[in-house]
């Protein structure tokens, strides 16, 4: 069966498929890690951070390997790689501490950079089915990740923030709200895909 795969040339889509999954399963358990108003232990919220966003970059890497060429998709889902890993390190070794904070700041900011240098192949890309949930799924990341990034900078500037705490709140469910689109968006592409390819 996996030979049957290989020769229609699927292996590509249904790692770009399976990596949608595991990464909007990472952003909605990272936003329920950053939700104040669910009551559970705060040693639980950081677990929760920390393993969506090691889920988060395990989708990306998935999702860039599947991708058949170079491109700005391609460098995008490694920069958002990139950026989870950064988060997932600065979790690691005490999200408490500044040094720590500034690591998860810098993920963040790589994250919405990786968001929106895959949103911008969407533009020229020739599949038309899932682009637009695309387009708005990857901006809403881009805008998601920015707002996290912003809400950390704040916490570090004043550990009492609130606003900090908002900002990264909101940022992380818009972060998981763009990803659940992305996943519908690019469920459409790759299945249109797969359709073309047993179609030949």
């Amino acid at each position: 069966m996996k030979r049957v795969w290989e020769g229609l040339g699927l292996n590509s889509q249904l790692k770009e498929i399976f990596g949608s999954v595991l990464s909007t399963i990472g952003t909605i358990e990272a936003a329920l890690g950053s939700t104040p108003q669910i009551p559970i232990n705060q040693q639980l919220k950081i677990d929760l951070r920390l393993q969506g966003n090691i889920l988060q970059a395990t989708g990306e890497a998935l999702s860039a390997d599947g991708q058949g060429t170079y491109s700005l998709e391609l460098i995008g889902d490694e920069v958002q790689a990139v950026g989870n890993s950064l988060v997932v390190t600065g979790i690691l070794f005490d999200p408490n501490k500044d040094l720590n904070q500034r690591i998860i700041i810098t993920g963040n900011w790589l994250q919405a950079l990786g968001s929106f240098v895959a949103l911008s192949d969407e533009f020229f890309d020739l599949t038309p089915s899932g682009r637009s949930l695309n387009i708005v799924g990857g901006f809403l990341q881009g805008i998601g990740n920015s707002m996290q990034a912003k809400g950390g900078i704040e916490t570090l500037r004043d550990k009492s923030s609130e606003s900090g705490e908002a900002l990264g709140f909101y940022g992380s469910w818009i972060q998981a709200i763009g990803s659940v689109l992305s996943l519908i968006g690019q469920m459409k592409e790759e299945l249109q895909e797969i359709a073309l390819h047993i179609n030949e």
